[in-house]
């Protein structure tokens, strides 16, 4: 049931010239679930929460010119594979020139392989869509380069325009017509620091706010759950996962506002979320299996679109309360296939249920986050193409990436 439970049987030994797998965490005595995001805050994260927060638009920065805006995606994807690996040089394919980030390798982890990089297709603001797979020790893992902002620009009405900030970061800005922004503030491996969106009247609507103090944790590529004991889950399954095949919109909404079941330990990046399966499991899981999905396709006929109203409306109930949540969908496959083309197609078909809750339903593109998982965390195991196992998963991951007030 928990997916940091199916990490652990998969789990191998440390081969030679891999980091050693870290020791466990003590199991820490079980503790009533949280009542609310606010009582789900550990003492560190309402230390945090009490600090004043700057504006994402505060900091001063250098504006790239349109003529560089094309390739401010390349360029990340170069220094993200550059700088989680000892790789010390990758030719940019769109400005031909050659980036040598040695100095940023210094001290990465050397257990992370780059397997490929496979442009997905053109995206709407003019750069590529690079699906990177890396192996990470025994795991394989994709990350999408320039999806969330392909979601979030519409190149017929909108302005995107990038800032460099110090410390090699980027700050984006995609400015809508009714004056609205969305900003987000990432570091040079592409981890989203920031994330806010602005409204017509200016006020900020923080939907990510990355503790500074763990910059650190962001230059390799590291778990963090591994700094967490064991779940001990203290609530009853029904109350943990729900099948939305079987409730509709006000049981989805319900389920959706509960807080984590634990207490949380810090803020996460958005990024730390997706890669730790022990971080993901603190908040409830909604399973989504009524898709139908074309055989290795990530596309879904316009039939299946009313499958995820009753999702959708349940999520803009909350941000209408809320309009800071963020939802984290999660794609799966069956076993059938290869690991990499399944974790390829997987995060496509999360990418493409994002797309049908906003184009059809209206759900703030920036409200929602998107990982594929392949068929790491089957719900049947079973090598065999059950159809059980094609799915996917949706969380409210807003008490792990930002903190609550009481406001």
């Amino acid at each position: 049931m928990l997916d940091s439970a199916k990490d652990i049987q998969l789990e191998t030994p440390a081969a030679d010239g891999q980091a050693p797998v870290a020791p466990p965490v003590a199991e820490a005595p079980l503790a009533p679930p949280p009542e609310s995001d606010i009582a789900a805050q550990s003492e560190e994260m309402r230390a945090f929460a009490a600090e004043p927060i700057a504006s994402v638009a505060a900091e001063a920065g250098t504006a790239v010119t349109a003529t560089e805006n094309t390739t401010v995606n390349q360029t990340v994807v170069n220094n993200y594979i550059n700088n989680i690996t000892n790789i010390t040089n990758v030719t940019n394919n769109v400005t031909n020139n050659t980036t040598n980030n040695t100095q940023n390798n210094i001290g990465q982890q050397n257990n992370v392989t780059v397997i490929e990089q496979i442009p997905v297709r053109e995206a709407t603001a003019g750069d590529i869509i690079t699906q990177v797979i890396l192996q990470v020790g025994t795991q394989l893992v994709v990350n999408s380069i320039g999806q969330d902002t392909d979601r979030f620009y519409n190149p017929q009405q909108d302005e995107v325009f990038y800032e460099n900030l110090p410390g090699g970061r980027v700050r984006e800005v995609v400015q809508r017509p009714d004056g609205s922004q969305v900003i987000t503030v990432r570091n040079r491996n592409g981890d989203i620091l920031r994330r806010s969106r602005i409204t017509p009247d200016g006020r900020e609507i923080v939907l990510a706010y990355f503790d500074d103090r763990y910059d650190d944790d962001l230059l390799v590529w590291r778990d963090p759950g591994q700094d967490l004991p064991p779940l001990r889950l203290n609530i009853p399954v029904r109350d943990y996962v729900l099948d939305a095949s079987f409730a509709d919109e006000n049981e989805v909404g319900s389920f959706f506002a509960q807080p984590p079941v634990e207490q949380v330990a810090r803020v996460y990046s958005i990024d730390e979320v997706k890669r730790s399966a022990r971080v993901r499991d603190s908040v409830r899981r909604l399973e989504v299996g009524n898709l139908t999905f074309d055989t290795g396709a990530a596309t879904i006929n316009r039939d299946q679109v009313s499958a995820l109203s009753g999702v959708a409306n349940a999520m803009l109930a909350l941000l209408r309360t809320n309009p800071a949540e963020t939802f984290l969908i999660e794609g799966h496959t069956d076993a059938v296939g290869s690991d990499i083309s399944n974790l390829r197609l997987s995060d496509l078909r999360a990418a493409t249920v994002a797309r049908i809750l906003t184009d059809f339903y209206g759900v703030p593109p920036e409200n929602l986050a998107t990982q594929g998982y392949g068929e790491r965390y089957l719900k049947i195991r079973t090598e065999l193409g059950e159809r059980e196992n094609r799915r996917v998963t949706i969380r409210r991951i807003t008490p792990l990436i930002t903190v609550a007030n009481n406001g």
